[in-house]
């Protein structure tokens, strides 16, 4: 969904392998995997693309406290575990963001193309992926266009042939997969920048931007049309907004 957790350290992660305590959150605006949200995070440590990393690094600190009382082939052994598994369900959870139900081997690889496509036309995220979600091979295909520098149309033209070609092979119908797209791909995030907006207007009385918000982030998958600012492009302002622990 493109959370990124600020200081996902041993103590904000439960053994059940739960996250907790965000105070330096983000969600992704504009794709960027070397994100980093954490304002005191100078070496990027806690940035998106190294959640999976620090991930394993707790567990491998839980590992060792537990080494007294578990022999430490045994805790390899369940540590070997975690890249394919995590691996595994990260391919699952991109191909339910693409609607693709059967999994094909260059299925990463038209991921990881799109990727670097957002990447480079600095495109949001999470708008992408909605826009996505109500695509059915039309060309143009402004609405995806929209979303990013004009400088990728021609690559991104090029991405969604390849596209066509694997959707036609899931054998599914346009409806269908909209529909499962749309419960995959949020329209509505707590972006910071939002959050500081709802802030700002309970401290001058005003509880009504809260409750909203709180409405939306409940039901995040729904269109909500009546509350479609909520889920409008950020302001450049409202972008990469750090945050600190005591946010």
């Amino acid at each position: 969904m493109g959370f990124a957790h600020g200081v996902l350290n041993t103590d904000n992660m439960s053994i059940i392998g739960d996250t907790f305590d965000y105070g330096p959150y983000a969600f992704l605006d504009d794709y960027d995997p070397s994100f980093i949200c954490n304002h005191s995070d100078h070496s990027g440590r806690y940035a998106f693309e190294q959640q999976p990393g620090i991930v394993l690094w707790n567990l491998n600190a839980l590992a060792h406290a537990l080494s007294a009382f578990v022999g430490v082939d045994a805790l390899r052994e369940c540590l070997e575990q975690f890249q394919p598994l995590v691996s595994e369900a990260y391919a699952r959870r991109m191909r339910a963001k693409l609607g693709l139900e059967h999994e094909e081997d260059g299925d990463q690889a038209l991921c990881s193309e799109l990727l670097k496509l957002l990447q480079q036309g600095q495109a949001d995220y999470t708008l992408f992926f909605r826009a996505l979600s109500h695509y059915r091979g039309e060309r143009p295909a402004s609405a995806l266009h929209e979303l990013l520098n004009p400088a990728q149309h021609s690559a991104l033209d090029q991405w969604l042939e390849h596209y066509d070609c694997r959707l036609a092979r899931e054998g599914n119908n346009a409806l269908e997969r909209n529909l499962a797209m749309l419960s995959a791909n949020p329209k509505y995030i707590l972006r910071n920048y939002l959050a500081q907006k709802v802030i700002e207007a309970a401290e001058n009385g005003d509880y009504q931007p809260l409750r909203t918000l709180r409405q939306l982030l409940q039901s995040p998958f729904a269109e909500h049309p009546e509350y479609q600012i909520w889920a409008s492009a950020p302001p450049e302002s409202g972008k990469r907004i750090p945050l600190s622990c005591s946010s």
